[in-house]
């Protein structure tokens, strides 16, 4: 029972203690680029959240995507993923890298229509482009998820 008790605690504190400390590396274009640099600005300032930039992939442990992710640099997005140190989260902002945004709707065959189709995507932040205060919001989002507070969902499953 003792260790049990050791074991349930220990990873709780390490819970914690990612959540808190997400260093990140952002990649974008566009529009959700430029709301992601807002809020990565000190007006906003995600360091109070410990969240952290980093340039170097093999440092973080939180890929940013942001904007339109193309045919072309899906293979490159593919090769920051795996860089990075595990655990690894990604978080999808704005509808171009949710869905595709209205590129993928207008039938252009070289956008990729959502980010989760080259690494699984933890957090999707909705809004074209999404406000700062909705990027924090992903952020507290993911600190929920990490710690174990988040009410996962399941998505209704339609069958023909």
């Amino acid at each position: 029972m003792k260790d049990g008790l050791w074991s349930t605690s220990i990873a709780k504190v390490l819970d914690w203690a990612r959540s808190n400390s997400l260093w990140y590396v952002s990649t974008g274009a566009g529009c959700c680029a430029d709301e992601a640099l807002q809020t990565f600005g000190c007006r906003y300032d995600l360091e109070r959240f410990g969240s952290i930039l980093k340039t170097d992939p093999a440092q973080a442990d939180l890929l940013i995507v942001s904007g339109l992710v193309t045919q072309k640099s899906k293979e490159a997005l593919k090769a920051l993923y795996d860089r990075m140190i595990a655990p690894k989260y990604v978080m999808a902002l704005g509808s171009c890298a949710n869905c595709g945004g209205a590129f993928a709707r207008s039938g252009a065959y070289c956008v990729v229509a959502g980010v989760d189709q080259v690494v699984p995507v933890d957090v999707y932040v909705p809004g074209c482009p999404p406000r700062p205060e909705a990027i924090m919001n992903g952020i507290i989002k993911l600190q929920e998820k990490i710690q174990g507070n988040a009410i996962e969902r399941q998505r209704p499953r339609f069958e023909a």
